[in-house]
């Protein structure tokens, strides 16, 4: 399996993690109210960019790593704030965003300079 190949994989599932995790947490494992919350509303966006993902598209890849960021944040205040299990939740989002960033960070890299000794010539 080739570097891009791998970038490629943990970008998906990374992605694919955050939305499962988004909407057990938010209706299932620590809701914010009894039966579940709106906050499940939160998988929605990321849903969006599963489908460049899967197609493998240069942009999705690029604005998927900006938007992960919003997410992270999320993690980081509701890891310190709120109480288990909702805070060990916060902490896994935080990780899956790392993953998910990291992953399309290198996949970008990769791509551009596989593409790079072709615009030389």
């Amino acid at each position: 399996m080739n570097k891009i190949h791998l970038t490629r994989v943990l970008a998906v599932s990374s992605l694919l993690g955050l939305i499962v995790l988004s909407l057990a947490w938010e209706l299932v494992l620590a809701p914010l109210r009894p039966g579940g919350s709106t906050l499940a509303l939160k998988a929605i966006p990321l849903c969006i960019p599963l489908i460049g993902l899967l197609k493998n598209r240069m942009y999705t890849y690029r604005w998927v790593s900006l938007m992960v960021w919003l997410y992270f944040t999320e993690g980081v205040i509701r890891a310190w704030g709120d109480r288990p299990p909702s805070n060990y939740l916060a902490m896994a989002e935080v990780v899956l965003c790392l993953l998910l960033f990291t992953a399309c960070a290198l996949h970008v890299r990769l791509r551009f300079r596989q593409l790079s000794p072709n615009l030389k010539k």
